[in-house]
């Protein structure tokens, strides 16, 4: 059971963006949505809506063509670096793990920090601090269930449920204000799933505003507060999970009405 949401402040509103996708087509058609603190909003829709572009414009790895992405309120990233959009308070579960999400040469105690390298914890003065980064680790190597033999080990070495929560690890440890997390649990074995949906609703009891991207209905259903269905780059319905019908959203993923 998932609990009831405390949402609260608004920590992402996205108002009527546009984004090509690598064809220069209109991937996402004018989509407005927003997350809460203390939520999780599930963007449902079948593959290849817009849902891979839309994420990747919020987290700055695609250009926006028009509209706004604004944090807290304030704070307008529409146009931002991805190493910013992280400082920002953004954490990311990427869609491919293994081309965005690890480095796989690197050791697994590095993965664990990739996008935080030069913090004042894990580097002073341009020397890097090997003891904080292994004990960094270790802690999450117990506290998020990652199977290795070492932290030394190459996160190549590693099966996709085990990969997967590495990359879950380290956004999580960020203590992200937003999380936005795309087909957080695509080919991992089910004890991971499990595992890696506690790990989402504990980010968004804590406080984190949460934006589930999933082609996975069920997925969705079983996580997400609220609910919007996307298709063809357009949000076509919103509505509470818990007033949710699965057939409905099902012939609204597929274009009816």
């Amino acid at each position: 059971d998932k609990g009831e949401p405390h949402a609260g402040d608004q920590v992402l509103d996205v108002n009527d963006l546009v984004v090509l996708d690598d064809r220069k087509l209109k991937a996402v058609d004018g989509l407005s949505l927003s997350v809460h603190a203390g939520e999780i909003v599930g963007l449902a829709g079948v593959e290849g809506n817009g849902q891979r572009e839309f994420v990747e414009a919020i987290v700055g790895m695609r250009p926006v063509v028009s509209g706004r992405i604004t944090l807290s309120q304030t704070d307008d990233i529409t146009q931002t670096q991805p190493y910013h959009v992280h400082e920002a308070g953004v954490g990311h579960i990427p869609e491919d793990r293994e081309k965005h999400g690890l480095v796989a040469g690197y050791s697994i105690a590095d993965n664990l920090i990739l996008n935080r390298f030069d913090e004042p914890e894990f580097a002073a003065r341009g020397v890097r601090n090997f003891e904080s980064r292994d004990a960094n680790a270790q802690a999450l190597v117990d506290k998020f269930d990652i199977r290795t033999a070492s932290i030394q080990s190459s996160a190549a070495s590693l099966s996709g449920g085990n990969k997967q929560k590495v990359v879950v690890a380290r956004e999580l440890s960020a203590e992200p204000k937003l999380l936005l997390a795309a087909q957080p649990t695509r080919g991992v074995d089910v004890g991971s799933i499990e595992f890696i949906h506690n790990q989402i609703v504990a980010a968004r009891d804590a406080g984190a505003g949460v934006l589930l991207v999933s082609a996975e209905l069920d997925e969705i259903l079983s996580l997400a507060d609220r609910i919007v269905v996307i298709h063809a780059g357009h949000a076509v319905a919103e509505m509470p999970a818990k007033d949710a019908d699965r057939q409905l959203i099902g012939r609204l993923m597929a274009g009816g009405n």
